[in-house]
């Protein structure tokens, strides 16, 4: 609400070009979809790591992509056919200029900057697990102090080391908490992450993307706003689910 008043109002301009799917487009999707379930299904039916099942699925996308390179000069020539009886040139001009569907082409334009980020960032709290931090942070907070306090400050802390780091410690501390508490500290980590443009992988990358235009510094003008709404989600959680945390 309050942002609304200082965003202009206006719209972009539409377009109205055609967009054509490119071949393959929509089984990619599916296979898509089939990654975020096999990684499911790894964890929660076989106890693995749910990393095989992400792995696994760039399996299926390496498959179908030899598949596309396998036929793509059939299609091409069926495609061409169908074009020229049609009599479309525009589409003609497509079909001249497409290249054959390549993986590691894809994966070299990733953003590398946010990748390694988050790489590193659970490495350092994996390394402060085995030295024993983890467990001291975890006494420290959690029974020296009142975890509801302790899940506001850990959320506070997420906007300086990310929200996923954050929320990977919490479950390494494995505190004894309420259902109350679970779903308070999931709902600081998150929101307390985005105070900060690196405190939340959204933010991290659109920096990557968006050099110059979205930087920590035009992100930290609105840090005032959007701590007023971590304030107010957690006291209205406080407030609607207060029988959650006597479970």
């Amino acid at each position: 609400m309050v942002m609304s008043f200082f965003v202009a109002n206006k719209k972009p301009t539409a377009l109205t070009e055609e967009v054509e799917l490119k071949r393959g487009a929509l089984r990619i999707t599916t296979l898509f979809l089939l990654t975020v379930a096999t990684a499911v299904a790894c964890h929660s039916l076989l106890n693995l790591p749910p990393v095989l099942g992400m792995m696994m699925g760039l399996g299926y996308l390496q498959f179908f992509g030899y598949f596309l390179r396998m036929t793509l000069p059939g299609s091409l020539a069926r495609k061409r056919a169908m074009a020229e009886r049609a009599g479309d040139v525009e589409r003609m001009k497509r079909l001249g200029s497409v290249v054959p569907f390549d993986v590691f082409s894809r994966v070299a334009r990733a953003e590398w900057d946010t990748l390694l980020f988050f790489y590193g960032i659970v490495m350092c709290v994996g390394g402060l697990g085995f030295l024993g931090y983890l467990s001291f942070m975890s006494e420290l907070l959690y029974t020296q102090w009142n975890a509801t306090a302790a899940n506001v400050t850990l959320g506070v802390v997420s906007s300086v080391i990310d929200n996923i780091p954050v929320m990977f410690a919490v479950l390494s501390m494995s505190p004894d908490m309420s259902h109350g508490q679970w779903l308070l500290i999931t709902l600081t980590a998150g929101t307390g992450g985005s105070l900060l443009s690196v405190g939340s992988a959204a933010g991290v990358a659109l920096m990557g993307a968006a050099r110059g235009y979205y930087t920590f510094a035009s992100h930290l003008k609105w840090t005032p706003v959007i701590l007023l709404g971590y304030v107010l989600s957690v006291l209205t959680h406080l407030w609607l689910n207060k029988a959650l945390f006597l479970i």
